[in-house]
């Protein structure tokens, strides 16, 4: 077993490669677009590299690929969190001698650069694809959440990683009429206190992102293992989802026009990418673009309060809209997550939605010795 770094163009093109051959034959992966996973991969077309830094390597049998990982640091979080940690991500292996060669080389490297802790898997950060899904197997992921196989936790514990933290998603049915409770808390809000909501203005959507971003660090800056997105991060991200964006399904509130919270939910776009494998051509967009505007799924990616606002009903609020909402588009069930386990809050109110927890995905980590 040889464990190589990812050099060239060539060694990038097989690490991409390898996602694509381990999963040919799984019926629930939703293939990545090759092209998206590149920039991803690559300094100058990923904005997270203008503060961090990454390796990627193979594991080879015989000259064979049999397995990948990344591995990172990243300055703004040893600056917000006061440690030197790395983590690994897009995590692939065979088997378990893969997995622990891996890991091996992912924790030597994170020594190197002075780290005192390796966490993951995480691609490459908590705004990122996070966690490994050790609960919810058999059945497709949502956009943008994680997938592997049930063998892995058992590789990675092998290697001597402890649990960190674990994350849940839940699948929420969208209600036929709003939830008696919120309605009430909905109504109860509008009289107490001065806010306005509204939908996206696409035709002003450079003004918008900006309102996201003057609400979204301030909601999650305490949250565990939280990075604060640049404003390069996120107008990348903006652009990735923008395609995909139903004005009326991402809501702000704001009291005398400045924006004090903000509910982000899109189409799971994953369904219509399923089927076209992560091939768009010759067929793929063709099958794309006709899946589209018949998905009826709905993932809730973020719901952000500034702190001054919270418990204040201000959640109720936008959750009630964004249902009658979505109800009246058509959808009728939603993703939720992720998730903190311990964010009991947050998690009690969507079980008050009829909210079944659909997945957990577990970050790992291993303190490093000098």
């Amino acid at each position: 077993m040889d464990v190589v770094p990812v050099l060239r163009p060539r060694d990038l093109d097989r690490f991409i490669r390898f996602l694509y051959d381990r999963y040919r034959n799984d019926p629930h992966w939703v293939a990545p677009l090759p092209s998206d996973e590149k920039a991803r991969l690559t300094p100058g077309k990923n904005p997270y590299f203008e503060h961090a830094e990454a390796a990627y390597f193979l594991a080879l049998d015989a000259g064979r690929v049999v397995g990948r990982i990344s591995a990172s640091t990243d300055r703004n979080y040893d600056s917000i969190h006061g440690e030197r940690q790395a983590t690994f991500g897009f995590f692939e292996a065979e088997s378990a001698d893969a997995a622990a060669a891996l890991l091996g080389r992912a924790e030597a490297w994170a020594r190197e650069k002075g780290a005192t802790v390796l966490r993951g898997p995480m691609s490459f950060t908590t705004n990122d694809e996070c966690g490994l899904l050790v609960e919810g197997f058999g059945r497709r992921p949502a956009l943008l959440m994680p997938y592997n196989g049930p063998e892995y936790a058992g590789w990675i514990e092998a290697a001597g990683f402890a649990k960190a933290k674990d994350l849940y998603s839940f699948r929420v049915p969208v209600p036929e009429k709003p939830y008696p409770a919120f309605a009430r808390g909905a109504r109860a809000v509008r009289r107490r206190e001065n806010v306005v909501t509204r939908g996206l203005d696409m035709k002003k959507f450079d003004e918008e992102l900006a309102r996201v971003k003057e609400v979204y660090n301030s909601a999650w800056e305490q949250n565990w293992g939280f990075v604060p997105m640049t404003e390069h991060e996120i107008d990348h991200m903006a652009s990735q989802l923008k395609p995909a964006v139903v004005p009326s399904l991402i809501r702000f509130a704001e009291v005398d026009g400045k924006p004090i919270a903000f509910v982000l939910i899109v189409p799971d776009v994953n369904i219509a990418l399923q089927p076209i494998r992560g091939r768009l051509f010759p067929f793929g967009i063709v099958r794309l673009l006709w899946g589209l505007p018949r998905i009826r799924e709905i993932r809730l990616m973020a719901l952000g309060i500034r702190e001054e606002w919270r418990m204040k009903g201000i959640a109720p609020l936008l959750i009630e809209e964004i249902s009658v909402e979505s109800r009246r588009l058509g959808y009728t069930e939603c993703e939720v997550g992720w998730t903190l386990e311990d964010n009991d809050l947050v998690n009690s109110l969507i079980v008050d939605m009829q909210g079944r927890r659909a997945g957990v995905y577990r970050i790992y980590e291993r303190r490093i010795g000098a």
